[in-house]
C-alpha cells in the first residue's frame, strides 16, 4: 500500500509529535481534538492507553478511510502521575520532586485505520541531574515546561542526566512502537 494515498491524521497539536511524525510520512493533516484529560486511572499504562483512545474522540467516524494516528505521555515517579504542569508553581513542584532521580516516561499510542483501533505502550526511563533551586528557576524562566509531561523535555540537558529506553518515547511519540504497528498495517513497507 502506498502510504501517498492513504489520508493520514495526528489527532494532536504537540509540534514535538508533528516534527516526529515528519520522519515517517511526508504530509498530513494536525486535527487536535479538545478532550479532556482527566481520567481516574492510577495505572500508568492504562492511563495513557485510555487517555490517546479518548484523544481520537469521533474522528475515526468522521473519516473513517484514514489513517489517525493520537499519543498521550506522562511521567510517573513515586506512584504519581504526572502530566502537564498548570503553571509554574506547579512546574517547580514537578522538577524539585523529580529533580535527584530516575522516573518512568509512558506513552500511549492509538492507531486507527479502516475500523480497527490499535493500542500500545511504550516505556522509557529518566534519570535527572541533581537541581538546585536556582537551576530550576532558570529551566522555568527560559524554557517552556508548561506543555510538556513532567514539566520539562528530554531534548533540554538542562534538566536530564541521562535515560533509557526510546528517546522518541520521551519525546511524545514512540517512532518505533508506531512504525511497528503501521508495517503490521502494511502502510508502510
Amino acid at each position: 500500500m502506498d502510504s501517498n494515498s492513504i489520508d493520514i491524521i495526528l489527532a494532536s497539536a504537540s509540534p514535538r509529535r508533528n516534527e516526529l511524525l515528519h520522519s515517517i510520512f511526508k504530509s498530513f493533516r494536525l486535527m487536535p481534538q479538545n478532550v479532556d484529560e482527566n481520567i481516574c486511572e492510577s495505572n500508568p499504562k492504562e492511563h495513557v492507553k485510555l487517555l490517546a483512545e479518548k484523544k481520537l474522540n469521533n474522528l475515526d467516524k468522521i473519516y473513517p478511510n484514514s489513517l489517525i494516528i493520537s499519543a498521550d505521555t506522562i511521567v510517573y515517579f513515586n506512584n504519581k502521575i504526572y502530566g502537564k504542569p498548570k503553571d509554574k508553581v506547579e512546574a517547580e513542584q514537578f522538577l524539585k520532586e523529580l529533580s535527584n532521580n530516575s522516573h518512568d516516561v509512558f506513552t500511549g499510542i492509538c492507531v486507527c485505520f479502516k475500523g480497527e483501533r490499535y493500542l500500545d505502550v511504550e516505556q522509557s526511563k529518566v534519570i535527572f541531574k541533581n537541581l538546585t533551586q536556582q537551576q530550576i528557576e532558570d529551566y522555568i524562566r527560559n524554557k517552556n515546561p508548561l506543555d510538556k509531561a513532567g514539566a520539562y523535555g528530554i531534548q533540554d540537558d538542562d534538566v536530564v542526566d541521562y535515560y533509557v529506553g526510546s528517546y522518541t518515547n520521551i519525546v511524545g511519540l514512540p517512532i518505533e512502537k508506531l512504525k511497528d504497528i503501521l508495517y503490521k498495517l502494511e502502510v508502510i513497507q
